[in-house]
């Protein structure tokens, strides 16, 4: 039907401009029977319709924009039902009351159709005026409407919702809210929105606890006890509850008409503490207002549609009375939601006659409020978007076109109005915070914007300081599926769940938490709280206890040798010292001295030079010694022998020759040593493999081939020095020193072949610690074995240092005498 009808009388041609107004009659269903309805006057409905008329009429008195043009309009009133949106539809088709009307028939030139609001009665009217009128509408932003193919003539002055979905999906992230549920309408809109939402979503930390739906079908029950928000789950798995009521965060794309029975049944349940992010078809319903929605909606956020500025709005809603236009009932109906009374008393209303003296009713104060027009502005960009493009039309330039660069935009009331290339407005959303005012009502208050004209990642801006969220806190609600990780544990996902649900494991050794546990960098190591990464210790054999130990040991060696020395060259007249060959005695001294001292080499830092001279140090030294005491060997053997009849071989181990075997001998392990200097000497490496943790200093021998053989060099003179002493162990005399020096091989070969699988098992300081090790025992069992006798007889029993005790005469005389 025809609820409003309009236009000038001045023009020289009049253009109908038909409006199907957005339900001026909100729809319940009723209790028993759901497909039939009852409607209620919605004052914010008809102040868009109004708004609608005033752009009209302001056109219509420009001189500048259709002159000679006079705009007319018909409003038809859809009921936000389908029936009825059809029946508006069929009655503009034809032309007249929808009774009386022959089917497809028009009388007057109709130039466009604006509306409807919502999908459902978009695609209803679209239906049945896809191939005749242009339509555009003013609050229907479903992404479904943007296929140019299927709707070649609809348009819109409201962003689609490619780009509400986009900004929310900026919002849960931006807020971290990774654990959220969705609610949508029984519609396309709902569908479409959640689809984009998820889609957006993907690649983000943010999952979806549910998705429920607003049943139409459902309009009889308690829609509130299917929803995970009441938690009323029919599951057995507690874990699967628990994590479902940490989705504190509910997204809802519904309209307002489908949100208040909803939201009436959720307010019976005094369900608290959902933070609610609204989409723009509900965001600015002044519908929920009042003082007994904040409990339970203070707090809400969302996207609302760009507010503009109407200069004559306010005043001109004032002018809409019951004298003004007595027959309209739709003015009748206004005044009686607005005051609660019955402007005449033909009125069928059961309400009192009007006094003249009511005071407007708060809950309906909707119709009165200009303040921040949005849904009313774009009604208003709409009619003035058909009469510029008609304007354009009807002032093209031959070959020029109509719309320069192929485009379309004009300017309303400051600000430009263009278009995308599918026909869509350029995205502009407030971001709109449901806060407290100061008559306890909701208000709507602007904390941001979100503008689609900015580059990829800088369209969101927040005020977060002026946010007051859920519950009236100042502080951001949390919602997760699982808490974050604390530092040093990783994310590990549970088998069957989202990603968002995860359980917490601690990093290994060697890894921190960032995102996941990551390994340190080479040369770093994870604190002990897996936080971060610190310089790995560096270990070598410092002169820390074990260093200090060894230097101890080392120095007591050197020192026992020199105090050896120094008997033996107080008593070199004696005749232990004279019979033992001196200078070899004092050669060998001299040498383990050098072995003592060469282990300090391998304490401390090791340096190329420190590890150049480690091994060179010991080899050389320990050859040296034990080339003396092969000679020694040589000797004694030979002393013994000489005494057989003609046997002159004492000839060939004189002085000089004793010096050249030593010289010789010694000279080979030199040799050895220089070719492996220069080849490949033994340099400072980075151990980290042994143990990650750490990084071991230590000597590499840099030849493996050049270590073996210095070992095995000294190995070969320490087994030959052995044979020789073990054949002369039995020769005659009370002081037969190859008993001694056998010993001191055996000692000597024992410590070095224990040593072998030690070094190889040992890293890094442990190593050098047990090549430290050996040379000391090895050196003091040399020490010992071929001094101490000597020295207990020097020091202790001086009476036996004499060279027919020695030589075993001393007895035999004592018996012939």
């Amino acid at each position: 039907m025809g609820l409003w009808e309009g236009g000038g009388v001045t023009g020289e041609n009049i253009i109908i401009l038909q409006i199907i107004a957005p339900s001026l009659f909100l729809i319940f269903p009723l209790l028993l029977l759901c497909l039939m309805c009852v409607c209620v006057f919605d004052p914010r409905a008809f102040r868009w319709a109004q708004t609608m008329r005033l752009a009209v009429e302001e056109i219509n008195q420009s001189p500048e924009l259709l002159p000679n043009y006079t705009l007319g309009y018909k409003i038809f009133d859809s009921c936000a039902y389908p029936l009825t949106g059809q029946r508006a539809a069929l009655a503009v088709l034809n032309g007249l009351s929808e009774a009386e009307s022959p089917m497809c028939s028009s009388s007057y030139p109709l130039l466009a159709v604006i509306g409807e609001s919502g999908y459902s009665m978009i695609y209803t009217v679209l239906f049945f005026l896809l191939f005749f009128f242009t339509q555009i509408s003013y609050f229907s932003s479903c992404a479904c409407l943007t296929d140019r193919r299927k709707y070649p003539t609809f348009f819109r002055v409201i962003p689609n919702d490619d780009y509400q979905v986009k900004a929310i999906a900026q919002l849960l992230v931006h807020f971290n809210w990774t654990w959220v549920g969705l609610v949508r309408g029984d519609h396309e809109y709902g569908r479409f929105a959640v689809q984009g939402l998820l889609r957006e979503l993907q690649g983000t930390k943010v999952c979806v606890a549910y998705q429920e739906m607003i049943p139409l079908e459902n309009c009889c029950s308690e829609i509130i006890d299917f929803y995970p928000i009441h938690l009323n789950v029919k599951s057995t798995d507690n874990e699967e509850v628990t994590n479902i009521s940490l989705a504190k965060v509910v997204v809802v794309f519904s309209a307002e008409g489908e949100m208040t029975p909803f939201l009436r049944d959720y307010m019976a349940q005094n369900i608290t503490g959902i933070q609610w992010v609204a989409s723009e078809a509900w965001v600015t319903a002044s519908v929920f207002t009042g003082s007994e929605y904040y409990p339970y909606l203070g707090g809400t956020i969302g996207f609302g549609i760009r507010t503009g500025h109407i200069s004559r709005l306010s005043n001109y809603l004032q002018t809409i009375n019951p004298q003004k236009y007595p027959n309209n009932p739709l003015v009748q109906e206004l005044w009686e939601a607005l005051y609660g009374c019955s402007p005449s008393l033909s009125s069928a209303s059961q309400l009192p006659l009007c006094l003249g003296q009511e005071s407007l009713l708060e809950q309906h104060s909707a119709y009165m409020n200009t303040s921040s027009p949005r849904v009313a502005y774009n009604a208003y960009k709409a009619v003035y978007a058909i009469a510029h493009s008609l304007h354009n039309l009807l002032h093209c330039q031959p070959g020029s076109g109509p719309f320069e660069n192929n485009s379309f935009k004009f300017t309303i009331a400051g600000e430009e109005v263009n278009f995308d290339l599918k026909g869509d407005s350029i995205p502009y959303y407030d971001v709109i915070n449901w806060q407290r005012g100061t008559s306890q009502n909701i208000e709507f208050i602007n904390v941001g914007l979100f503008d689609g004209t900015k580059p990829a990642g800088d369209e969101l801006l927040i005020e977060e300081d002026r946010i007051m969220w859920a519950g009236h806190q100042s502080e951001v609600p949390v919602s997760v599926c699982s808490g974050s990780c604390p530092p040093g544990s990783r994310k590990a996902v549970r088998r069957g769940k989202p990603v968002c649900c995860f359980d917490c494991v601690p990093c290994d050794s060697g890894k921190i938490n960032s995102i996941e546990c990551t390994f340190c960098p080479e040369n770093f190591w994870s604190s002990e709280d897996r936080t971060s990464c610190i310089p790995k210790k560096v270990e070598f054999l410092a002169y820390d206890s074990l260093g200090i130990a060894l230097t101890v040991i080392s120095a007591v060696g050197a020192c026992l040798t020199i105090a050896v020395f120094a008997v033996f060259f107080h008593h070199r007249n004696t005749a232990i010292v004279r019979v033992n060959n001196s200078e070899l005695s004092f050669f060998i001294l001299f040498a383990l001295t050098l072995c003592f001292l060469c282990s300090l080499v391998f304490i401390g830092e090791p340096t190329v030079w420190s590890c150049m001279l480690r091994h060179t140090a010991f080899s050389i030294t320990f050859s040296l010694c034990i080339s003396c005491i092969l000679g020694k060997t040589m000797v004694v053997l030979a002393a013994f022998t000489a005494t057989r009849p003609g046997n002159n071989i004492m000839k060939w181990l004189g002085p000089k020759q004793q010096r050249a075997i030593i010289f010789s001998c010694t000279l080979v392990q030199v040799v050895i040593c220089a070719a492996w200097l220069i080849d490949a000497p033994p340099y400072p490496s980075r151990n980290t493999k042994y143990e990650r943790s750490k990084i071991i200093l230590e000597c590499s021998v840099g030849s493996s081939l050049a270590f073996w053989c210095v070992l095995g060099y000294i190995g070969l003179q320490a087994g030959l020095c052995f044979v020789l002493a073990f054949l002369a162990r039995k020769l005659p005399g009370n002081f037969n020193e190859a008993k001694f020096i056998t010993f001191s091989m055996l000692i000597f070969c024992t410590v070095w072949l224990a040593f072998i699988p030690a070094y190889i098992s040992s890293p890094g300081n442990y190593a050098d610690a047990v090549e430290s090790f050996a040379i000391l025992g090895s050196s003091f069992g040399l020490l010992f074995c071929l001094f101490a006798p000597k020295c207990y007889i020097i020091l202790l029993k001086p009476e036996k240092n004499t060279k027919q005790h020695l030589m075993g005469k001393e007895k035999k005389e004592h018996v012939i005498g």
